[in-house]
Parts: C-alpha cells; sequence; structure tokens
C-alpha cells in the first residue's frame, strides 16, 4: 500500500493534467514528486526552496489572480512558522487555498521537535473559516484531496500522516460516519486514530464515530449519537488533547455532558525513539486508551 504522501503526489499530479486551475508550491519537500508535472506545467508547478513565508505568500498571489494554490511541506513549516503569512494572504486577503502538510505530531521522531506539529489544528482553530480534513488512509486522502480541489475558493487543510488504519471508510468530506453503535457512551476517533479505538473499545457498549472532517465539527451527529446512551464524550485525536473538546461541548450545549479530550500531550518528549513508541507515550496505544475510556466511562 501506498502511503499518504505518494498518493497525494499521484493524485495532484493527475489533477494538475485534468484542472488548468490548479497550481501546486513546494518549499523543497516533496519536489522531486513533481519532476514530471513540473515538466508538463512548468508555469504551474513551482518551488519556492526552503521559503515557508514565501511558499504561502506566492500561494496567496496565485490565490488573487483566479488560481486555486495547493501549499505543501510538512505541518511545521506549513502552518506553524509562515502563521502569520496564512492569516493575512489568505484570511484576510479573502481568498482560498489548500495547504497539504506532512509529518504530522511526531511521524519522524529522528527529525526531532522542529519537524513536529501537534497544535496545528488548534492553531488553525483562531482563523475564521477554514475547513479542516484528517484522512485515516490513502485513499480517503485522495478523496479527501479531490474534494478540497473542487471546493470553489474555499480555504483547506489536508493533514496527511505517515500513520494509516488498515482498511479505507466511505468518506466524503462533510460529517461523522457511524461505525458502530452502542448506549454507555461516545467515542469519536480521528483520521488515523480509528483501528486503535477499535482496538481498545471491543467488547464495550459505546458508540464509536469516525472523523476525517473535523472542521466544520459535525455537531449534528454527535448529538444524535449522544442522544442514543449516554452524553459522555471521548475524542482521540492524533494531535493536541482536546483540540476539538469546545467544539464537541458547544454541540451538546443544551444535554447534560462530560467530555474527555485525548491526544499528544503538551509536554515535549526530547527522547527521538519511533512512532509507536511515540503513540504509546502519549497513551494513544490501544491497551492504553481502553484504560483511559473505560476509566471515564465508569465515573
Amino acid at each position: 500500500m501506498d502511503t499518504m504522501r505518494e498518493r497525494f503526489t499521484s493524485t495532484l499530479s493527475r489533477l494538475l493534467d485534468e484542472d488548468p486551475r490548479l497550481a501546486v508550491v513546494l518549499a523543497d519537500i516533496g519536489a522531486d514528486g513533481f519532476q514530471q508535472a513540473r515538466q508538463q506545467h512548468p508555469d504551474r508547478v513551482i518551488n519556492v526552496g526552503i521559503r515557508e513565508q514565501l511558499l504561502i505568500g506566492t500561494g496567496g498571489g496565485l490565490a488573487l489572480t483566479g488560481m486555486r494554490p495547493v501549499m505543501h511541506t510538512f505541518a511545521s513549516f506549513l502552518v506553524e512558522r509562515p502563521f502569520e503569512q496564512v492569516k493575512l494572504d489568505f484570511g484576510h486577503q479573502g481568498v482560498g487555498g489548500i495547504l497539504v502538510s506532512a509529518g504530522g505530531s511526531y511521524d519522524w521522531p529522528a527529525g526531532g521537535f522542529t519537524h513536529m506539529a501537534p497544535g496545528d489544528v488548534a492553531l488553525l482553530d483562531t482563523l475564521d473559516g477554514w475547513t479542516v480534513h484528517v484522512p485515516g488512509h490513502p485513499d480517503e486522502a485522495e478523496t479527501l484531496l479531490r474534494h478540497a480541489a473542487a471546493a470553489g475558493d474555499d480555504k483547506v487543510y489536508v493533514r496527511l500522516s505517515m500513520q494509516s488504519n488498515a482498511t479505507p471508510r466511505p468518506v466524503d468530506g462533510t460529517g461523522l460516519l457511524t461505525v458502530r453503535e452502542g448506549r454507555g457512551g461516545v467515542v469519536v476517533a480521528v483520521g488515523p486514530m480509528l483501528d486503535h479505538v477499535l482496538a481498545a473499545v471491543e467488547g464495550l457498549d459505546v458508540t464509536v464515530l469516525y472523523a476525517t472532517t473535523v472542521r466544520p465539527f459535525d455537531g449534528d451527529a454527535l448529538r444524535a449519537a449522544a442522544g442514543r446512551g449516554r452524553a459522555d464524550v471521548v475524542i482521540v485525536e492524533p494531535y493536541l488533547a482536546g483540540t476539538s473538546a469546545a467544539a464537541a461541548g458547544d454541540a451538546l450545549i443544551d444535554t447534560p455532558h462530560r467530555v474527555l479530550g485525548l491526544g499528544v500531550q503538551r509536554q515535549e518528549l526530547r527522547r527521538y525513539g519511533q512512532l509507536p513508541e511515540h503513540l504509546a507515550a502519549h497513551g494513544l496505544d490501544p491497551a492504553t486508551l481502553r484504560e483511559r475510556i473505560t476509566g471515564f466511562l465508569a465515573r
């Protein structure tokens, strides 16, 4: 199976052939994968070098001319480093574009903390009007990328990861997908967390909702699921813990409820390790998830 990032490269290369409005802007990262596309579309495949603020500024300029820019690099260099440009060149200017990240929260631990961005979605939450997709499988990444490319002039963030669920789900770029139903609580699994969540709640009487589009947050689906049983909600996210807790609280504002946000801790892990070790250290492995979920629901 290819990775989400490999699927992004192949899908966007085909989309460049199909849609003359699309352009891709790179900051060295991923440029090798677009060599053929650059030969075919030299004016729409742009590599600005290791200049992340220029990456966003160039995309914003293309958007002002009516193009649909796709900007790609590691999440820490795409959202965190050029955040002012994201805020001004897209939000303030009132134009749209697609940010496609790699690296996630700790996909490449050997890269160190400079290449980790567990706070990216929370940071975008401070801005208005961003759609955020978090696919859990390469097939879903392709579907959501195509959805983003066709989304007019919307501002869209597609968060790719090395982590992947074993099988894709029928996502459509809108709301929450019900994977299983129960009456003892609701667990929302975001993107690549689904397989770990399903293993963690095996045998438990809980509803599992799958989220690959987390902004806008599908409050209607959460309210419906919580209304079928206990309104105890656990959200398991592959980024900063509690990022979606406020959105869930707003959705259930008229319902007595409890919300537990599980995800990446704020404390920096200062040893490289491997990806599974980071998952375990943040309590996102199936065994620890089960302990934390059952402990919360039992209280």
